[in-house]
């Protein structure tokens, strides 16, 4: 919620800062799709004044509560697409967890409902099981969350059996779910020399303290000699394939029942710019020595032909710095070495320098030179900080935030927020990537920019560059349609299995194995937590495990579900607490009632509104509060004020009644001297032998705590509370 859309009206009218108009008509861009208006009719008017107040009651008491639960119900059903295990399989029935039959099982704990969706597959075979690939989602949509990770509740059921996680390679949406997961559940991480130093740099990085005793292993694998290495009792080897990352592998498992291959992210570039192709006379070898399972990733599977090669850029990125009249900015994504070295050759052959910014791409590429992925000619770095003092044809930056990110290096400048660059007309922006699949990127890339369009900057975009008149900017790091075919006629498997990626992604790549010649009995559309069980000669469905998703903030810690549902609440609908003080001996009112609003309406602009509604609190304290006791008494006050508020707004805000009683006796019925909020928290103060004073002493003094007790209601922070 927006900090400055707080107000606070007390019985005296005061207000708090004025908020922003509350933006309700149509979806939200790159959201949940939920619409704003729940068929409630008309909404109030685009300033927030709310409807003058009704003589009659028009709107039924159970209509009221039916809206509110609605409102419960839309925010349950959104945050419920990334339920934790223990709510999400309530309902399904489990596998039978003590099964050591000698079979083969490999469940999809996450990374089979969508490209880029926290990558997870666990293979089990009797008492060992290995772990290939642990990522993150990064395109979780949530109030105050940074991405999901798999739920871990099997993996507590077989934990002694976890012998291994090993990675594909080194993106987070296969390795950053590792700094959660691994420390609970310890086991060696198996890669290439590359992944694997990037393993080590997010535990470097990562938030939050490390369990005492836990101490990373990490196995560095050549990709290039095939060894094989024994892990329980299975053999792995890693086989080389072409990405956007180096190091990007195939794992090949070899069991006692057969063998899988894992493709990874993968595509066939001809003529990659590190020379490192993919290994595919070891792919056909292996498939003439015999695959049992193909397991293959799924992202792109509705692109025809071949994927562009890297090398295709490299010419585009020369002949705009042959043209290019100011400065240079090239936003890409942190972990491409091979566009970062393309772009350092393509500078130190016009004489200019480079600045790198943006954390992660810094941390990377530190990485990679330490490692001999990325070399750069000496004196061709400098500083970001001295980038203001250049001459402008000198300069190439190289940044991240080319998919819109927040706070990222590239979208500060476009906001006039960079602390060392301010960006000016004759600048020139590159974007050298392209939206990544189904996370809604778009809209974000696009506000930039137009930020960069109002500045007088030059921009250059992979998606325009036929309007533009130049060459590719951007090329995919995944396979398209001939490629996923040309996998599975050189590993042969008997069985296949479409991985990483939607429903529909992989139902089109089981299309691509049929038509390739595997029987259509020999291939499964699996979700996540559902296992499949192979023997040597036999493919199956062998129930569910528990499973979801488990959310993450931006400071590393964990994010209950029921948490993300209220802050849906407060965003759509906001928040009203009603601070009631009631005189115990009268059974009305003390003062007038106080209205804490938080997101809901501006209260200056409903004037005549906030006086029917205390008008109404009023009235409904004297009628009820003798009648029955103080926790029946919250309660009606609640639905009495979620009806009044729909009446006249047509919206249904979270309610918090506040009562708190002065006069009357310790131990009265309602609590005497004691205050309640929508909570049930009593704070009754008695004396084990209480002090007489007199009826003036005793009114001071209830005067005294109430205004203590008032203060600090009214100053408190709902968002926090």
């Amino acid at each position: 919620m927006n900090p400055n859309n707080n107000q606070t009206a007390n019985s005296n009218g005061q207000q708090g800062n004025r908020p922003k108009p509350n933006n309700r008509s149509g979806n939200k861009p790159g959201g949940n799709g939920r619409p704003n208006n729940r068929g409630r009719g008309p909404k109030p008017a685009a300033n927030n004044a709310a409807p003058a107040p009704t003589v009659g009651r028009s709107v039924s008491r159970g209509a009221a509560l039916r809206a509110q639960k609605r409102n419960q119900e839309d925010a349950m059903r959104i945050a419920s697409q990334h339920l934790d295990a223990s709510s999400k399989n309530q309902k399904v029935q489990r596998a039978n967890f003590i099964d050591d039959t000698p079979r083969l099982k490999i469940v999809g704990l996450g990374g089979m409902d969508g490209g880029g969706s926290k990558n997870t597959i666990l293979v089990e075979y009797m008492n060992d099981a290995v772990i290939m690939d642990c990522g993150n989602d990064l395109g979780v949509d949530l109030p105050g969350i940074n991405y999901g990770i798999v739920d871990t509740a099997y993996l507590e059921t077989i934990k002694h059996k976890i012998r291994a996680y090993i990675i594909t390679h080194g993106h987070l949406d296969h390795i950053g779910g590792l700094p959660h997961i691994v420390p609970k559940f310890p086991a060696p991480i198996y890669g290439s020399k590359f992944t694997i130093g990037r393993v080590e740099e997010i535990f470097q990085n990562f938030g939050l303290p490390m369990p005492d005793g836990f101490e990373l292993k990490t196995v560095m694998m050549n990709e290039d000699t095939h060894e094989r290495l024994k892990i329980g009792s299975f053999f792995v080897e890693l086989v080389r394939v072409t990405h956007s990352i180096p190091g990007s592998t195939c794992i090949v498992l070899d069991s006692p029942v057969g063998r899988l291959i894992n493709t990874g992210d993968f595509r066939f570039d001809p003529n990659p710019l590190d020379h490192e192709k993919t290994d595919m006379d070891r792919l056909k070898q292996l498939g003439d020595e015999g695959v049992l399972a193909l397991l293959s990733e799924s992202t792109t599977t509705d692109r025809p032909g071949w994927t562009p090669s890297e090398s295709t850029i490299e010419q585009t990125i020369v002949d705009i710095m042959d043209n290019a009249p100011g400065r240079i900015f090239v936003g890409l994504f942190s972990t491409n070495m091979n566009r970062v070295q393309m772009i350092i050759n393509a500078a130190v052959h016009h004489g200019k320098k480079v600045a790198i910014d943006g954390r992660s791409m810094v941390s990377t590429l530190e990485m990679a030179v330490r490692h001999g992925f990325v070399r750069i000619p000496k004196g061709t770095f400098v500083p970001i900080a001295s980038a203001s003092t250049m001459n402008d044809k000198d300069l190439v930056v190289v940044c991240t935030g080319s998919q819109g990110e927040p706070s990222s290096a590239l979208q500060r400048m476009s906001t006039g927020d960079h602390r060392h660059v301010k960006l000016k007309e004759q600048d020139t922006v590159i974007f050298s990537s392209s939206p990544i699949p189904y996370t809604g990127n778009d809209a974000k890339i696009r506000s930039m920019v137009d930020d960069f369009m109002k500045k007088g900057i030059h921009i250059f975009q992979h998606i325009t560059r036929d309007v533009d008149e130049h060459g590719p900017l951007h090329v995919s790091g995944h396979a398209s349609i001939d490629e996923y075919a040309e996998m599975i006629n050189m590993t042969k498997p008997k069985f296949f299995v479409p991985i990483y990626g939607d429903y529909t992604a992989k139902k089109r790549h089981i299309d691509v194995a049929i038509n390739n010649g595997i029987p259509r009995k020999n291939t499964i559309n699996a979700d996540n937590g559902e296992v499949i069980a192979f023997t040597k000669d036999t493919m199956e469905p062998g129930g569910t495990v528990p499973h979801g998703t488990v959310l993450v903030d931006q400071t590393g810690a964990i994010v209950s579900n029921v948490v993300v549902k209220d802050r849906l609440m407060l965003a759509e609908e906001g928040l009203v607490a009603v601070v009631l003080t009631v005189d115990k001996r009268t059974g009305g009112l003390a003062t007038s009632p106080d209205i804490i609003s938080r997101g809901f309406i501006y209260m200056r602009d409903n004037e005549e509104l906030m006086n029917a509604f205390r008008a109404e609190l009023r009235r409904a304290v004297s009628q009820r509060f003798k009648r029955v006791d103080l926790d029946r008494f919250k309660q009606e006050i609640r639905e009495h004020v979620t009806h009044f508020l729909f009446e006249h707004t047509q919206r249904s805000p979270i309610v918090i009644p506040v009562v708190n009683v002065i006069g009357g006796k310790s131990g009265d019925k309602n609590g005497s001297n004691g205050n309640s909020n929508g909570h049930g928290a009593k704070n009754d103060k008695q004396s084990e032998q209480p002090v007489q004073l007199t009826p003036e002493q005793e009114a001071e003094e209830l005067q005294k705590r109430f205004q203590q007790m008032r203060a600090k209601l009214l100053n408190q922070d709902a968002r926090t509370d």
